[in-house]
């Protein structure tokens, strides 16, 4: 499909009206390939997943390019686990749900978040002690030139919210396919948010009932952006020195905390944007969720520029009061 003029409404969840000069959707690597052979994507070009993770802030003067490949396909297979080839244009929770139903552990606490395969690995989207990069084995691309690729998973250079695939230079390469692996032994994460205090509710921990969990706790802190634009979490947990946050637990003993491997320490930002005062306060027609301060919201008629004037200010409150830097996880176009 090519389109011109195309309004993007309908792929961005933040609700901005924007319009895109082109958009092209393609739904095979043989199709992609021949849009390139055929000089169909010019610079400036975008690839874009779900739109869940973008905040327009005009029109994009270019062309807009989505993935609908499709596709969950069994590769290899023992007694423990099971590898699995899977389409970038999937949707990420429809991925999940064929997992739990088939009572393949590890994805489970991944439930709801919004988006698509191919831009979760990108992202290296992660919830409740989970990253996606913990299941993935290797990534499949295709660059400019129509030169396909495959990407091992030590070549992706995961790290919080980011891999290799968000560099810059990188931006002439297109995820084709996601490969994961999966395991059939039972296992679970349940240590992190209100999971095991919420499964007391069930009779018995199952993947079904950690799915559900994990959706109704996300469902309570999080708005439908069907019905509120958002773009889910906005801001990244800052990630600090030991020394930092233990000059800083002094004066906020209360404050919550995650210990990481390499000795540093993980504040949620959602918190430290509740200490300032936001949590429900609004900016013109933007403004920080009552239920979850980690998420701006689009009350109606938002341009992308409101959503900015009011990430701004929250970074300068939580940087006055805690000497601390949070950085967006949108990526602002």
């Amino acid at each position: 499909m090519i389109k011109q003029n195309y309004p993007l409404l309908a792929h961005n969840t933040f609700g901005i009206e924007a319009t895109a000069a082109c958009f092209i959707e393609y739904k095979s690597v043989a199709e992609l390939r021949k849009l390139i052979a055929a000089g169909q994507i010019k610079s400036p070009f975008l690839h874009i997943g779900g739109g869940s993770n973008l905040l327009f802030t005009k029109d994009y003067d270019g062309v807009i390019l989505h993935s609908n490949i499709g596709g969950i396909e069994i590769t290899a297979e023992t007694d423990e686990e099971v590898t699995l080839r899977v389409g970038a244009g999937v949707v990420w929770d429809d991925f999940v749900a064929y997992c739990v139903e088939r009572r393949w552990y590890g994805a489970e606490n991944l439930s709801l978040i919004p988006g698509e395969v191919g831009a979760g690995a990108v992202q290296n989207i992660g919830a409740y002690g989970v990253e996606v990069k913990d299941l993935i084995t290797n990534v499949e691309t295709v660059n400019i030139d129509g030169v396909e690729r495959v990407y091992p998973l030590g070549e992706c250079m995961y790290a919080y919210r980011n891999s290799i695939f968000k560099r810059p230079e990188m931006k002439n390469i297109f995820v084709t396919y996601v490969n994961f692996r999966l395991s059939k032994k039972e296992h679970y994460t349940l240590d992190y948010g209100t999971i095991r205090k919420e499964l007391e509710n069930y009779p018995e921990v199952n993947l079904e009932t950690v799915r559900k969990v994990i959706i109704k706790i996300r469902q309570e802190k999080l708005p439908d952006p069907k019905i509120m634009g958002n773009a889910g979490s906005f801001f990244m947990n800052p990630i600090v020195p030991r020394t930092q946050f233990e000059a800083l637990q002094k004066e906020y003993p209360e404050m919550p905390f995650y210990e990481l491997e390499d000795g540093r320490v993980k504040i949620p930002a959602g918190w430290m944007i509740d200490r300032c005062g936001w949590k429900g306060k609004a900016l013109g027609p933007v403004a920080v969720h009552d239920k979850q301060a980690l998420v701006l919201v689009n009350r109606g008629g938002a341009k992308g520029a409101d959503v900015i004037a009011l990430s701004d200010a929250v970074r300068a409150s939580v940087h006055d009061k805690f000497g601390i830097d949070i950085h967006p996880e949108v990526n602002f176009i």
